[in-house]
């Protein structure tokens, strides 16, 4: 990469101009970033403060604690792209599309962190006197990556300004250096070290203790995943999963089944499991707003069914029939078959509705099914559900002596009662992805898209779209009743007031929607990651008490404003979104067509 041209003579290599925002020159502003990049890191070892009184302790020389961690993680990853910059050989992997925008971002990330730690030092011990040197000199050293990345060469048109080089790093640039032949086991190599470090990553962020380190640790992961997506990884880490599908979904499931491994605290195996409770029912609500394009706004509905059809012949004291007791595959079962006799019953007679007024009548059937719970309690209605105090006490899951609310030993490690959930989840969730993939590639599937996209032009083609869309409602309830049967005994009880339209905690059917559009509609992974960012902000943000909401709304603006097709999105939805030249993959001629850069580089 050439730093003082203006025109690029390699086909697919950006334009850059003479200099950045600062007007430095750039070698100097390079040299800044990667003296910047060791500097941050380095602060990492200094004492920040001098009182233990701040949550990580922050006062031993020699040894980082806490947020210092993530400040010298940033400082390594703005290293490490101001020495890919140099063309340093083996880094040159790291920005396939040739660009300085992941220095900028990383240098943001690692100046982030590190000034949030500064002055939440200062806000919580009463001010700036309780900073050491290292402090300030950890301030000083992460501003100069900043100065020295937004004075570097960068692939905008004109005179360089903030909003140009923003533009330049949320739209990567069309071309991505070809990569090459890889080998297959380098590829499945590069799969197992990315499954690796993602697990570790989320372990880490699930396992915070305190307020102050989640957000930090958010900071870097955001800015780091953001570089990661600008120099073009992520989108050649695509391609390597797309040739690599199998290995990579089982390499995605060992991830989860080793994630209790890696906790010493079974409150964050509860976290992981009730996360996938909400990932499998979001999934099916994918079927129906994702594929089949139905706003549904009373689905969390079909989640409850489950959940109180397995409580009712769990063998609960409490239960309406307390004499039966399912095993649990049968109560699964029914789980998911009341859920299905619920859609179908709904679903007959309202899905000839379209948009909102279809809309109107979801979110009128899950108040509706709220209600009619909370007064079954042998008053105000037949007594069934035991009204507003729900069905307590429902037993602990034993699968031929294997008992799940007892802790087991495997090996060294120690598996508690919700990670004995967190697995059997898995194996649910497991069984979900495969149904769910299955029916999208299916005839009904195609289907379901055709609906989405223009329903008079499918019924038109001769798609009978009543039925169509009934498959869908029914398949995405039974999904949801079989995530409720399993919820129902993670809990012990289960009680009406959760299974509303909105609420400050999931579950709920405003919850479950924004998961499906947030993490990205139409995908697999999309619903999933959704669901656990949506589950896990507000359990690690309860220290903003009742700003937490507040804040959780300003990232949702902000996220669908730069990303409106969502964290994860498919191919299709992205180009509704985006011009070809501003999409996060290459350019292409058909929505089945092989990126050009592939056909280029073969």
């Amino acid at each position: 990469m050439t730093d003082t041209t203006t025109t690029s003579e390699v086909p697919g290599t950006p334009t850059f101009t003479e200099h950045g925002l600062i007007p430095l020159p750039a070698s100097v502003a390079r040299a800044l970033t990667l003296l910047g990049g060791v500097a941050t890191a380095a602060s990492a070892f200094l004492a920040w403060t001098w009182t233990a009184d701040f949550p990580g302790d922050l006062t031993v020389y020699g040894y980082p604690g806490g947020l210092q961690w993530l400040t010298f993680t940033g400082g390594i990853l703005v290293t490490l792209f101001a020495l890919a910059g140099y063309g340093v050989k083996g880094l040159d992997w790291l920005t396939p599309a040739r660009n300085n925008a992941p220095a900028v971002l990383t240098a943001l990330g690692a100046f982030g962190t590190t000034w949030f730690t500064v002055i939440a030092i200062a806000a919580k011990l009463g001010g700036l006197v309780n900073l050491e040197a290292g402090g300030y000199i950890a301030a000083v050293a992460s501003l100069l990556p900043v100065i020295g990345a937004l004075a570097l060469p960068h692939p905008v048109a004109g005179e360089p300004t903030v909003k140009a080089i923003l533009r330049a790093s949320i739209a990567k640039p069309d071309r991505i250096a070809p990569a090459g032949h890889t080998a297959p086991w380098v590829q499945r190599a590069v799969i197992t070290a990315v499954t690796v470090v993602g697990l570790f990553a989320f372990a880490y962020g699930i396992d915070t203790e305190y307020g102050e380190l989640f957000i930090g640790y958010l900071i870097v992961v955001v800015f780091a995943v953001w570089a990661a997506h600008t120099a073009g990884l992520a989108d050649r880490f695509s391609r390597i999963l797309a040739a690599n599908r199998s290995f990579a979904l089982a390499m995605g499931f060992v991830a989860a089944i080793a994630f209790p491994l890696t906790q010493s605290d079974d409150h964050y195996a509860n976290i992981g499991v009730n996360i996938l409770i909400f990932g499998t029912v979001a999934l099916g609500l994918n079927i129906v707003v994702g594929l089949a394009g139905l706003l549904d706004l009373g689905y969390v509905a079909f989640l409850g069914v489950g959940a109180y059809t397995a409580a009712l012949v769990s063998g609960s004291e409490f239960s309406r029939f307390s004499g039966v007791q399912f095993p649990f595959w049968a109560a699964a079962l029914s789980g998911a078959a009341a859920s299905l006799v619920f859609g179908v019953l709904i679903g007959a007679p309202t899905l000839r509705l379209r948009g909102d007024y279809l809309a109107i009548v979801t979110l009128g059937f899950g108040e509706i099914f709220r209600i009619a719970v909370n007064n079954m309690d042998g008053d105000s209605g037949p007594n069934i559900t035991n009204g507003p105090n729900g069905i307590p006490s429902i037993p602990d899951l034993n699968f031929f002596g294997f008992s799940f609310g007892e802790s087991h030993d495997l090996g060294s490690f120690t598996i508690g009662r919700f990670a004995n959930y967190y697995l059997l989840m898995v194996l649910i969730m497991a069984i979900v992805v495969l149904v769910y993939t299955r029916a999208a590639d299916s005839r009904i599937g195609r289907s379901w898209i055709a609906i989405r996209e223009d329903e008079t032009a499918a019924t038109a083609m001769g798609i009978n779209g009543f039925r169509v869309k009934l498959i869908a409602f029914a398949l995405g309830a039974s999904l949801a009743g079989l995530a409720g049967t399993v919820s129902a005994h993670v809990t012990y009880s289960v009680v009406p007031n959760p299974y509303q339209f909105a609420g400050s905690t999931p579950p709920n059917s405003a919850f479950l929607l924004a998961a499906v559009v947030l993490g990205g509609m139409g995908t697999v992974a999309g619903p999933l990651l959704g669901a656990a960012l949506l589950y896990l902000l507000p359990e690690k943000l309860v220290f903003l008490q009742d700003k937490s909401l507040l804040a959780f709304g300003i990232a949702l603006i902000l996220l669908m404003r730069f990303r409106p097709e969502g964290i994860i999105a498919n191919r299709r939805r992205q180009l509704e979104f985006h011009e070809t030249g501003q999409l996060d993959v290459p350019q292409q001629a058909t929505l089945t067509d092989e990126p050009a850069v592939t056909k280029a580089g073969a």
